[in-house]
């Protein structure tokens, strides 16, 4: 059982074995509507085309918020523990943007 700490307050999470072993995503898309952001979070595979979506997650928008703002603060301590996360410069290390599907959810 892990726990998070928000605000003072102790929220116990549980995980099942299946969940706890997890799914590899090395790409995402993100759509939304007024109600609701959706997150596909899909693997793709050098010299194969397209991707296959692993996980979606739908939720409120004033918790894709809070995802982004806790992301962030993640990221800004693993750079101050390990250092800079590089971003891709050249073609072959980033996904094209032609992969990512246009519109809305």
């Amino acid at each position: 059982m892990a726990q998070e700490k928000n605000n003072n307050n102790t929220l116990n999470l549980s995980i099942s074995d299946e969940v706890a072993r997890g799914t590899y995503s090395n790409f995402a898309v993100i759509t939304h509507s007024p109600a609701e952001f959706i997150i596909d979070f899909a693997q793709t595979l050098p010299g194969r085309e397209g991707a296959t979506v692993r996980e979606r997650i739908v939720m409120a928008p004033v918790h894709a918020k809070r995802l982004l703002m806790a992301l962030n603060g993640n990221i800004q301590k693993y750079e101050e523990t390990f250092g800079v996360i590089d971003e891709p410069h050249g073609p072959n290390d980033a996904i094209p943007y032609n992969m990512v599907p246009q519109g809305k959810a």
